[in-house]
């Protein structure tokens, strides 16, 4: 496959994933910001949406303030905000036109029929907390939609490949940066864990990965912090986990490095990661510190972008 194929498709699946990934993230706060205020406290919800969306610092560059209206815009229409939902949605079908002859007719339906729908209907932003309500569904909707065509109708091989490492990579990526957000920023130094706002910020958490229901069927036990992050990192039958992500990392990759007849850089710094999360216990990772080692997961995360690009992207 030519290089150009691949880097489109990775990017196309990682544009599709991130959209996703900043609705469940506007979803989940805005359901926080909706209780009362004895709950909430004194944190501002949205600046934290921002954070866990990696544009807090470009944020300021365009508003003074983080309130609803202005992440809302920030996060899903901004033409400034390269990331924002609207320009994820938009380089994604660029991209699905560039290897149109490598997707499914379904895929390539999803992705243009859901551009064609963002600019007849939400190209002016929604009006009301109840047509927000609708288009974060229509972003759902579509990467679920796109996420499963990919999985029933590619044919296994290194287009499928390419395309299951964008939506891993960028999942991972995620995944982590809720967490960070959680244990290193989020919660006010006059609150305490086990709070009605721990609490509820928990629930967001859960929310944004969609692992509500799936916590109480692992531990069936109420919310609790450590069990929480047991889940998202370690894992790995849940598909959001760093640990589940990186197994699919592991495995797609070696699937290229034999279809092509060679391992590389990539396929060892995949398999370092996940050895690192297979042998990793929330007891050490508590004692080492919880932000630490997600800081230390993102920068190996990044890194390992940039060497499946320089291995098979360029």
């Amino acid at each position: 496959m030519l290089s150009r194929t691949a880097e489109n498709l990775f990017w196309l699946a990682r544009y599709v994933e991130r959209a996703e990934y900043l609705a469940r993230t506007i979803d989940a706060t805005l359901r926080v910001t909706a209780l009362p205020a004895a709950y909430i406290g004194k944190t501002n919800e949205w600046d934290s949406a921002l954070l866990t969306a990696g544009v807090g610092a470009a944020f300021y560059d365009h508003y003074e303030e983080a309130n609803e209206r202005n992440v809302v815009e920030y996060l899903s229409f901004s033409s400034e905000n390269p990331s924002s939902i609207k320009n994820c949605i938009e380089a994604a079908r660029l991209n699905s036109r560039s290897v149109r002859t490598a997707l499914t007719s379904e895929m390539w339906d999803t992705i243009n029929s859901s551009w064609i729908e963002l600019q007849a209907v939400w190209n002016k932003g929604p009006a009301n907390r109840e047509e927000l309500a609708k288009f974060l569904r229509f972003v759902q909707e579509t990467s679920l939609r796109f996420d499963g065509s990919a999985y029933r109708t590619m044919l296994r091989n290194d287009a499928y490949w390419f395309s299951r490492l964008g939506v891993h990579l960028e999942r991972a990526d995620n995944t982590a940066r809720i967490l960070d957000v959680k244990y290193h920023m989020l919660l006010p130094e006059e609150e305490h864990v086990g709070g009605p706002l721990d609490y509820y910020q928990w629930t967001s958490i859960l929310r944004s990965v969609s692992a509500t229901t799936a916590y109480h069927w692992v531990y069936r036990e109420t919310l609790k912090p450590w069990l929480i992050a047991d889940l998202l990192i370690l894992n790995d039958t849940l598909p959001r986990s760093l640990a589940s992500c990186y197994s699919n990392l592991v495995r797609n990759l070696d699937q290229i490095g034999v279809a092509y007849g060679r391992q590389g850089a990539a396929q060892r710094h995949a398999r370092g990661i996940r050895n690192r999360l297979e042998h990793s216990h929330m007891d050490d990772i508590f004692q080492h510190g919880v932000h630490e080692f997600i800081q230390e997961f993102l920068a190996d995360n990044s890194r390992l972008g940039e060497i499946v690009a320089k291995q098979y992207l360029m």
